[in-house]
C-alpha cells in the first residue's frame, strides 16, 4: 500500500508540474495586446490552470498520509478538469481552424478577410455589441505607433513579417486601396480609391487609422486565431500528460484499495 501512495503522491507533482504550463499559456494569452481588449476570453486558461494546482496539491497530500476520502475527491475532480481542458482544446481547435488570411503580391505579410473565419469568432467578438470599446482600446495600444519605429523604408516594410493585426489591418489601408506609402501608419490618398468601404475609412488621424475597417477586424481575428494556435501546443502536451497521471494514478488508487482489503482480511484470520 505505501508503494501504490508514494506513487500516486509522485504522480501528483508531476500533475502539479502540468499546471505550470497551463498557467503560463493562460498568462501569456492574456497579456497580448488584442486579447487585454477582449475580456470573454482572457483568463478561462489561468483559471483552469489554477484549479489544476489546487487539485493535484490535494491529491498529494491524500496520497502521502493516504487520506481516502481526499485521493477519492482529487481523482473525481481531476477527471472534470481533463474533461473541461480537452473541450477548451476541442473548441479552440474547431474555432480557429478557418484561415481569412489570402496572398497579397510583392508583400511580405498576408492580408486577411472577415468572411474568412469562423462564424463563432465573427458574432463574438467583431460583430457584437463590444466592438466599440474593443476598437477604443485597441486605438490606446502601441501595436501601431511601434512600426514605425521598426521600419525605417517602403522596402523594409513591405517585404516584413508584421502581426495581422498590424498588417491587414489597423495600422495601414488596405493594399488593394493603391495608397501611397509614406511611413508605415501614414499613406497618401490616391487619385482614384477603389470601392472597397475600407479604402475610405482610413484615416491620417494616429488614433483613427484603420480602427473603423472591416480589415481591422479581420486583422484581430488573424491575431487571434495565430496565438491561440501556439497556446494549443503546450495545452496539448499537458494535456497529454495529465490523462497519462490520471490513469496511472487510477490504477495505484485501485491497488492501494486491494492491498488495504487484503491486509484487512488477513488481520481477520490472525
Amino acid at each position: 500500500m505505501a508503494l501504490s501512495n508514494n506513487l500516486t503522491a509522485i504522480l501528483n507533482l508531476i500533475a502539479f508540474l502540468c499546471s505550470v504550463p497551463i498557467i503560463a499559456s493562460g498568462i501569456w494569452l492574456a497579456a497580448q495586446p488584442d486579447n487585454e481588449c477582449i475580456h470573454l476570453i482572457r483568463w478561462p486558461v489561468v483559471l483552469l490552470g489554477l484549479l489544476v494546482l489546487v487539485v493535484s496539491l490535494t491529491g498529494f497530500v491524500g496520497a502521502y498520509w493516504y487520506k481516502e476520502t481526499l485521493l477519492a475527491f482529487y481523482l473525481c475532480c481531476m477527471a472534470i478538469l481533463i474533461a473541461l481542458l480537452l473541450i477548451l482544446l476541442v473548441f479552440a481547435f474547431v474555432v480557429t481552424r478557418p484561415d481569412g488570411s489570402y496572398d497579397v503580391p510583392g508583400r511580405g505579410y498576408r492580408e486577411f478577410r472577415i468572411q474568412g473565419f469562423s462564424p463563432w469568432l465573427r458574432n463574438h467578438i467583431v460583430n457584437s455589441k463590444n466592438w466599440g470599446a474593443i476598437r477604443a482600446c485597441l486605438a490606446e495600444t502601441d501595436v501601431c505607433s511601434r512600426l514605425t519605429s521598426r521600419y525605417l523604408s517602403a522596402d523594409q516594410f513591405f517585404a516584413g513579417h508584421i502581426s495581422p493585426l498590424q498588417q491587414s489591418g489597423c495600422c495601414k489601408p488596405p493594399t488593394a486601396c493603391g495608397y501611397s506609402y509614406v511611413n508605415p501608419t501614414l499613406w497618401e490618398n490616391p487619385a482614384n480609391p477603389t470601392a472597397d468601404p475600407d479604402c475610405y475609412n482610413w484615416s491620417n488621424d494616429q488614433n483613427q487609422l484603420c480602427y473603423n475597417c472591416s480589415s481591422c477586424r479581420a486583422g484581430l481575428l488573424g491575431n487571434l486565431r495565430k496565438e491561440w494556435r501556439k497556446a494549443n501546443t503546450f495545452l496539448i502536451i499537458a494535456a497529454v500528460v495529465l490523462i497519462f497521471v490520471y490513469v496511472v494514478g487510477c490504477c495505484a488508487f485501485k491497488n492501494a484499495q486491494t492491498e488495504d482489503l487484503f491486509a484487512r482480511y488477513k488481520q481477520g484470520w490472525a
